[in-house]
């Protein structure tokens, strides 16, 4: 992407920043956050902060592309507050897609999730059958929905991208965010501390674990091909919480057992891989960055 008027929603975020950043360097680029979960910190001068809620009106959506990362992306803040998480889910979603298509935008790409697959050790292609068994994942399953509305009806570009267990270290986006940063971020802030990991059940559960910087790429590519639809972004490898712990402990020289605790919430997704063939195919996208050097890249400011 060059030379575009650019918006993203939740901007000051953890993925939102580092697509803005990295979208700032070639293009204009303003980042709306309520701050609920994002800070301002996170972004470069390069990049128009303003401080808003995807629920607001007037927002600044006279723009080329818009990016809807905006959330509320832990599950448990949807038990919580169901009524929220409609709200800011997808009541926002419309709300923001509204005001752009309004202001003339007709390319959208916004943030779904991979838990609305199960429980799944093989690879989960886009046309498998998907269900909601959280408040979480019919929020975002509502959003895809509306997505193929705005498609169908008002015939604009919407890419609807399925995430996978993104991951970056403290530095730089999640450090603030504490027990709601990602996984591989506490684990590895743990580690170095000499604080044992938590692992709920025994460690078994696999995650596909998706470097940011390949998501940047991935949702940066289905805004230049203005794809329609929705689209995996993962790396197409699982690795258990007990082989990460044991690959982060190699990486930091540490050597931390984890501690291990009952496994009590309803409907947890306990295994996920994607197939990302149909993006690759659609756009020539493939994750660059293995585990291995993303753990690296993770661990660097420890060692």
């Amino acid at each position: 992407m060059q030379d575009n008027r650019v918006l993203v929603t939740g901007g000051a975020g953890f993925i939102g920043s580092n697509l803005a950043n990295h979208l700032a360097i070639e293009n204009e680029v303003i980042a709306i956050d309520d701050l609920y979960l994002g800070t301002e910190a996170n972004l470069d001068d390069a990049v128009e902060f303003v401080e808003r809620s995807v629920l607001e009106e007037d927002l600044p959506t006279d723009v080329d592309v818009l990016f809807h990362l905006a959330a509320l992306s832990s599950r448990a803040m949807h038990e919580e507050a169901p009524g929220r998480g409609a709200a800011v889910n997808v009541e926002g979603f419309i709300n923001t897609v509204e005001q752009a298509r309004a202001a003339g935008c007709e390319t959208v790409v916004y943030a779904s999730t991979s838990s609305i697959y199960g429980d799944r050790t093989e690879p989960s292609p886009e046309s498998l059958p998907v269900r909601a068994r959280t408040g979480y994942e019919a929020s975002k399953l509502s959003r895809e929905r509306y997505g193929e509305y705005y498609s169908e009806f008002h015939d604009i570009s919407m890419a609807g991208m399925r995430l996978f267990s993104v991951y970056q270290g403290f530095a730089g986006a999640e450090e603030h965010k504490g027990e709601y940063a990602n996984l591989i971020a506490q684990f590895a802030d743990q580690l170095d501390r000499g604080v044992p990991p938590e692992i709920w059940g025994d460690g078994t559960q696999t995650r596909d674990f998706t470097h940011v910087e390949d998501i940047v790429g991935g949702l940066e590519l289905a805004a230049d091909h203005e794809l329609d639809g929705i689209y995996n972004l993962g790396t197409g490898e699982s690795y258990s919480l007990n082989e990460l712990v044991a690959r982060l402990n190699e990486t930091l020289d540490t050597d931390v057992d984890p501690k291990y605790a009952p496994l009590e919430m309803q409907n947890y997704v306990h295994d996920t891989m994607a197939d990302p063939s149909k993006m690759e195919a659609a756009t020539g996208w493939t994750p660059s960055i293995a585990l291995e050097e993303g753990l690296e890249r993770v661990c660097s400011p420890y060692t």
